[in-house]
């Protein structure tokens, strides 16, 4: 990778500023956002008044865009509101357990899973809880079908006093446990593929586990990453990254290599709308872009808060989620939630 750019790098700001941005007449909103300006960051939304920190934005169009969380201990209900180009409507899940993710392999097939084995399904009309299988979190799913999607789980820094290793599978009628070839006690954190025989699955320790064929392999030993692996994504199959906290690393489909890049602060999240169109998001506003080769830096433009998961829409623009998700948990007290935009056009305010 080439070398980074840096755009009004500032110290660190883990305080959020402003409201969503106004519209100008070269700025639309509605449909998505869109229009013939140049693409910037908007703040969809930065404030407490949510119920809860949003953690996870996907869509399956720039006219069908989900973004999920929750209290987090702090009482109260999950959060899911979706976007349809032109307004936000609270889907109002229920459920005190949070959400940490939203995937789907269409507009009716959304998966949101979370706390303590929470797996909830949007059918585009409404909801159904499945039974639990886990009494871990459920950081990631990806989704290929309405007949097979891919979940794992884990309980960080609890090793082998709390279920871990966990890697689920859905056949269309029920989650079952797709058991790994061996046991390291860790949490994986997320997970994404190509197909049921080309999946990623990554976690605590720099663990990477690769899926090719009906057999899971292990490919980080020796690890190649440096901390904790909290995402993977990937544009292609030859194309995949693995991120968190200093670390990124990029894989060919054969081997795992770290990615030149200086991180601003810890990443938590990356993805990809197209082959050499990434983001990767983190602490204190971490939003870093890969353009023509390039890193840009755009630590310093709002949103400025902790940033935990991202999606890019396919034409040209990302989403990033994120607000109060580390803190303990303080009943009664109200997180912070930020959601944000990059792209040409406004979107309007959750």
């Amino acid at each position: 990778m080439k070398s980074t750019i840096v755009l009004g790098l500032a110290a660190f700001a883990f305080a959020s500023l402003g409201s969503a941005l106004g519209c100008g007449p070269d700025s639309p909103t509605g449909t998505g956002g869109g229009g013939s300006g140049a693409p910037a960051w908007q703040v969809v939304h930065d404030g407490k008044d949510l119920g809860g920190a949003l953690l996870s934005v996907w869509g399956s169009s720039p006219t069908n865009v989900f973004v999920v969380g929750g209290p987090l201990g702090n009482g109260g209900s999950a959060i899911a509101r979706h976007f349809d180009g032109a307004t936000w409507k609270d889907l109002a899940p229920g459920g005190a357990d949070s959400f940490w993710w939203v995937t789907g392999s269409g507009p009716n097939d959304v998966w949101m899973s979370g706390e303590k084995g929470r797996m909830t399904h949007w059918d585009g009309a409404s909801f159904k809880e499945l039974p639990r299988v886990t009494t871990a979190t459920i950081w990631g799913v990806w989704a290929k079908s309405p007949t097979e999607a891919w979940a794992v789980a884990g309980s960080p820094g609890k090793g082998s006093a709390a279920p871990n290793d966990v890697v689920l599978k859905w056949d269309g009628a029920t989650w079952t446990a797709d058991p790994l070839p061996m046991k390291l006690d860790r949490s994986l954190n997320k997970i994404w593929g190509t197909s049921s025989e080309d999946l990623y699955a990554v976690g605590e320790a720099a663990t990477v586990w690769h899926r090719k064929g009906a057999t899971w392999a292990l490919e980080s030993q020796p690890p190649v990453a440096k901390s904790n692996l909290l995402t993977v994504f990937g544009c292609s199959a030859t194309d995949v990254y693995a991120v968190g906290g200093q670390s990124v690393i990029h894989s060919d489909g054969k081997t795992w290599t770290p990615v030149d890049v200086s991180l601003t602060n810890t990443v938590n999240g990356v993805t990809c709308g197209s082959p050499g169109e990434v983001l990767l998001v983190g602490f204190g506003g971490l939003k870093q872009r890969l353009v023509d080769g390039s890193w840009v830096d755009e630590f310093s433009v709002d949103p400025t808060g902790d940033l935990h998961g991202s999606w890019a829409d396919g034409q040209g623009s990302f989403w990033v989620a994120g607000g109060d998700f580390v803190s303990k948990a303080a009943p009664g007290k109200a997180r912070s939630a930020i959601l944000g935009r990059y792209g040409k056009g406004h979107v309007p305010a959750l």
